[in-house]
């Protein structure tokens, strides 16, 4: 190890749970610069990885957020490397790409997306609402760039790339309610707004990967529950951070204004699983990463053992209605064969689960891959690459979404 490298990245990430734009580069120390959101991506894998291998990143509270900082930063530094871009994976003539566009601001919180539209010249497009993973607590939406690049380069679709807020925003007191909250709003704006940019709101798909794959069947399995009132214990349904105008959050659930006609859900974080094994506990490194305390997702006042109905409330599996009930729109569901966070096991689960309920659906496993395979960027320690490794998954979506619009 190169400990003047070490120490000078010590000093300059003192105090900081994230590093500046620019950061030092093994080997050559102020040649490179790295966003977030690459940062924070490499942040998930590497110590959530760390985390399943049982090492012993937790030493206490006081310390815990230097040592996990140093462990990761020195990873990223040995780890990460850039990857030029090929034309077949992102050609900016197939798409127009409008960034950064506010659809809400739930207290005083701006939230964006980044919206493509084809430049094919149909006069309009079926849509795909696409949400990013990191654990509720990690990344934002240029994490998903590639991804997002990639279908707009190789299909006919609309594709909005959401942000949402993060359990750490507003000073650690966003809750997982407030999460959901957003992605129901995100599909209601778009649904809204979308004609703007020629995309067809009654042909609408939901997509995301890790946490935004539970969204994405949030809003499938819960999007009939709203209420203006919010998420409580006496009510245990949604207020969405954006409703058209005019309508009140129980108007749109009894006209099924979150209805979508197709999802895809790769490696779908299990919340209540999640919880079950302490996803809440300070000793969980992903808010020891933001330089948050872990804590109730709900509040400090509500916890799983006493409030466990509030914690099945965000649980898509146990949360899908039988289709003589209501029927659910097709779903693709993609899981890598040595995913150690989402097992390929707890997503069969899941699609066995909606077929016994009488709904459709295909798995579609990814032979050889861990997680995160969709993320921006590359991972040498993981041996990973969005270049090499997200292309034939993506091709997979692709031919999901083709049988379900065109």
């Amino acid at each position: 190890m190169n400990a003047l490298l070490i120490k000078e990245v010590e000093d300059n990430f003192a105090g900081e749970s994230v590093p500046p734009a620019k950061v030092v580069k093994a080997g050559d120390p102020r040649s490179k610069t790295w966003t977030e959101a690459s940062f924070v991506s490499l942040v998930k894998r590497v110590v959530v990885n760390a985390c399943s291998r049982n090492f012993e990143l937790y030493t206490g509270i006081t310390n815990s957020m230097k040592q996990v900082s140093s462990f990761v930063v020195f990873m990223f530094l040995l780890s990460c490397s850039e990857v030029p871009e090929l034309k077949q994976n992102n050609n900016v003539e197939n798409y127009t790409l409008e960034r950064d566009i506010r659809w809400a601001s739930p207290g005083g919180f701006d939230l964006t997306m980044d919206i493509y539209t084809p430049t094919s010249g149909k006069p309009s497009y079926p849509v795909v609402v696409m949400f990013h993973g990191g654990g509720f607590l990690l990344n934002d939406k240029s994490i998903m760039d590639q991804s997002a690049a990639y279908l707009a380069t190789n299909s006919e679709y609309v594709i909005c790339n959401v942000n949402y807020r993060l359990l750490s925003d507003r000073d650690n007191t966003t809750t997982l309610n407030n999460i959901v909250g957003d992605a129901f709003g995100a599909v209601l704006w778009v649904k809204d707004k979308i004609g703007k940019y020629k995309g067809d709101s009654a042909r609408l798909a939901v997509t995301g990967d890790s946490a935004g794959g539970h969204l994405s069947a949030m809003i499938v399995n819960m999007g009939a529950e709203l209420d203006s009132e919010g998420f409580s214990l006496n009510s245990l349904r949604f207020l969405p951070s954006y409703l058209p105008d005019g309508e009140s959050a129980e108007e749109v659930a009894m006209r099924n204004g979150l209805e979508v006609q197709a999802a895809i859900l790769s490696y779908p974080y299990d919340f209540y699983a999640g919880a079950v094994e302490g996803f809440e506990n300070v000793t969980n490194p992903l808010w020891l990463v933001k330089g948050a305390i872990g804590r109730g997702v709900f509040g400090d006042q509500f916890n799983l053992l006493e409030h466990h109905q509030m914690y099945k409330a965000v649980s898509p599996i146990d949360n899908i209605p039988l289709s003589v009930a209501r029927q659910l729109p097709p779903q693709l569901l993609i899981v890598g064969s040595e995913d150690p966070l989402v097992s390929p096991a707890s997503v069969k689960a899941y699609d066995g689960a909606l077929q016994a309920a009488g709904h459709s659906t295909r798995y579609w496993e990814y032979v050889g891959k861990s997680h995160a395979f969709l993320d921006s960027g590359s991972n040498m320690m993981l041996g990973s690459s969005f270049e090499v490794d997200a292309p034939p998954a993506l091709d997979v979506m692709i031919e999901f979404l083709d049988g379900v619009f065109y």
